[in-house]
């Protein structure tokens, strides 16, 4: 490969609602890969849904380009949609690489890869087990799933459990490069939580869309259960299509006392509510490998989540897990937690950590190379870590 393709290769990206600050685990781990690949002289440009792109918002974000285009606001077409139109528009832009995020939206790998052109599949997840779509959406999630795992030029996942079901089903090899996380600047100040009447310290913390594999329900019932003395239950997140899962959260959040729901946050707000918060919570029975929950661990949080595969492969000192769907399990380990002293040695050694094996300086540097691959299947891992991600025994 020469030396000035290495450095600006072109890629266009597809299969998301939008970036900075849009809610979603796809989003920010675009949001933070694209730029530091952006740092790294890739020349990219961001393929996005308009409705979730104001045109308030610049048309180049930190060397980013985006191009908006249209989507419709209906839960089971938008994906598809949007990325049809968006293959068509890489058709006529042309470049080195076409990298799709998420199976629903790989259903257009054959269409595109018919165009000509480099495509890299990220599997974030078998989204065909949540809970939120019907059976016509599942089928379809699964031919996504297939069409991109059998056609893309490369494959990406995130965790060795997806890397596993891809071997498995479609005996196709793919490279592991997890989701990151960025070592946060941490405010003293409280003005998020003041909004809230949140005390710092004494809150627990869920930051996640109001969808039903999150479970919102089964934290709220054991933070009632637990009977935690002068805490509060703060759920962070919104819903893109509200339905009646959201409005079956909000009402159960309005009858239970000391819950308080947020809505979608994020900047200096955001990240006041991590920095403050007591005990970060995920009772998710559906992840791809949760960003919330390594950002919690960014902040020296103590998490407590539940024992999905894709939660467990988060190894960390700073995590204890409890059975799916077990309130009482849950509602134990909220008032241990609350009865418990933070150590705050303990708390940095899990910061570091975190920061050293989830850097995205490094994920963008693998993902980089997976590109070079995709453009010239001779080309080498440019590092030692890609090649140790992916020879390490399952």
């Amino acid at each position: 490969m020469r030396a000035g393709m290495e450095k600006n290769i072109s890629v266009m990206v597809l299969g998301l609602r939008g970036f900075p600050h849009v809610q979603g685990g796809v989003e920010t781990h675009a949001e933070h890969l694209y730029t530091e690949l952006a740092r790294m002289n890739c020349k990219v440009e961001v393929v996005v849904r308009d409705a979730y792109q104001p045109d308030s918002n610049p048309d180049v974000w930190k060397d980013i380009r985006f191009k908006r285009l249209w989507a419709p606001r209906k839960k089971s077409l938008e994906a598809i949609v949007h990325s049809v139109i968006g293959v068509l528009y890489a058709a006529v832009r042309r470049p080195d690489v076409l990298h799709i995020h998420a199976i629903g939206p790989a259903l257009v790998t054959p269409l595109a890869r018919l165009f000509g052109l480099k495509v890299v599949v990220t599997h974030h997840g078998p989204d065909y087990d949540r809970q939120k779509w019907g059976r016509a959406a599942k089928a379809a999630l699964r031919f996504g799933e297939r069409f991109g795992m059998t056609f893309a030029s490369k494959r990406i996942v995130i965790s060795n459990v997806i890397r596993n079901l891809v071997q498995e089903k479609y005996s196709r090899d793919s490279v592991l490069i997890p989701n990151g996380v960025t070592p946060p600047d941490i405010p003293v100040s409280t003005g998020a939580l003041a909004q809230f009447e949140l005390t710092p310290g004494k809150y627990v913390l869920l930051v996640s869309r109001l969808v039903p594999e999150k479970r919102h329900l089964d934290l709220i019932s054991a933070f009632d259960r637990a009977g935690l003395d002068g805490w509060k239950l703060a759920l962070v997140g919104a819903s893109d299509h509200p339905d009646d899962y959201t409005r079956s959260v909000l009402a159960a959040a309005a009858r239970t006392p000391n819950v308080v729901c947020t809505g979608f946050q994020s900047g200096l707000a955001l990240r006041e509510l991590y920095a403050h918060a007591g005990t970060f919570v995920l009772p998710s029975s559906h992840e791809g490998l949760p960003i919330a929950l390594l950002e919690a661990l960014s902040y020296g949080l103590p998490v407590v989540a539940s024992d999905i595969p894709a939660n467990m492969e988060v190894s960390s000192p700073g995590i204890e897990f409890y059975p799916l769907g077990n309130i009482d399990a849950l509602a134990q380990q909220l008032r241990q937690h609350a009865e418990a002293k933070r150590d705050a040695n303990h708390a940095e050694a899990v910061k570091q950590q975190i920061g050293e094996r989830y850097r995205w300086s490094a994920i963008a540097t693998e993902t980089r190379a997976v590109y070079r691959q995709a453009v010239s299947p001779v080309a080498q891992p440019e590092t030692a870590t890609l090649a140790a991600r992916n020879t390490v025994p399952d």
